[in-house]
């Protein structure tokens, strides 16, 4: 028998510093995702722009800012631009596989040498093995961490060179956190050609959308977010459409 459902209990954090804006503090309102009913709770609060990180829900609850803004790509109606369509070309080849959300030392690895090179004063670059089990294998939902790989040889898997935790929900691919080989020049773009793969995911299993979690207008490492179109973002009276800034922005 299921467990009734019961109505979740939300704290707040206390203020820190705004990883994104300088001079800002950030607070955040979160709760648990627990028991048979914590993939309806996700569903429902992702839907309303809180994201899950292990087994908490959470979204920014900051007193006097509101620059963090959630958005997501319509699957169904993607186009991918000239620069999109060359990253898939010269990506084509890896081979995608949908593994259990289960950690590896291979993908250990590869996650500290992106957050060596990408993000070396970031939070998560002291993350140890042990941090990284939670982050991936403590998931109360659908999850799933989705491997990018070069092709095998005599068969043996080929390279690992990207990955990305992902949650299924009800009406999206959800993209929890995702990481890759960053210095690779013959496989530039493998950040944007994650997302890209993503959007295909979601047409192809006939779900509407793709999360990409909170876009911050000030911040140029969310900047990428802004090429996948059309794009919604969250506000006051729901989900709607809208353009970012048209210039030229960078592959991630």
């Amino acid at each position: 028998m299921t467990a009734p459902f019961r109505f979740p209990r939300f704290f707040v954090t206390t203020p820190a510093p705004c990883p994104y804006l300088a001079g800002k503090t950030e607070r955040k309102v979160f709760t648990e995702l627990n028991g048979g009913h914590a993939g309806e709770l996700n569903d429902a609060l992702g839907r309303i722009g809180f994201r899950r990180s292990q087994n908490v829900a959470y979204r920014p609850s900051c007193i006097d800012c509101s620059a963090c803004i959630s958005v997501r790509v319509v699957a169904g109606e993607f186009q991918p631009n000239a620069s999109q369509r060359r990253v898939i070309r010269r990506n084509q080849d890896l081979e995608v596989t949908a593994c259990k959300p289960w950690t590896t030392d291979e993908q250990y690895e590869l996650l500290r040498r992106y957050l060596r090179s990408r993000h070396p004063g970031g939070g998560m670059v002291d993350m140890d093995e042990s941090d990284f089990a939670d982050m991936v294998e403590q998931s109360p939902v659908k999850t799933f961490l989705i491997e990018y790989r070069e092709p095998s040889l005599d068969g043996r898997p080929g390279r690992l060179v990207g990955a990305c935790l992902t949650d299924q929900q009800s009406d999206g691919l959800s993209m929890i956190y995702s990481f890759f080989e960053p210095d690779d020049a013959r496989r530039s773009g493998l950040g944007t050609y994650i997302i890209l793969d993503h959007i295909v995911r979601a047409g192809r299993a006939g779900l509407p959308y793709v999360y990409l979690g909170y876009w911050v207008e000030e911040a140029k490492r969310m900047a990428y977010k802004a090429k996948f179109r059309p794009l919604e973002k969250l506000g006051p009276g729901g989900w709607h459409r809208f353009e970012p800034d048209q210039r030229e922005l960078p592959l991630v």
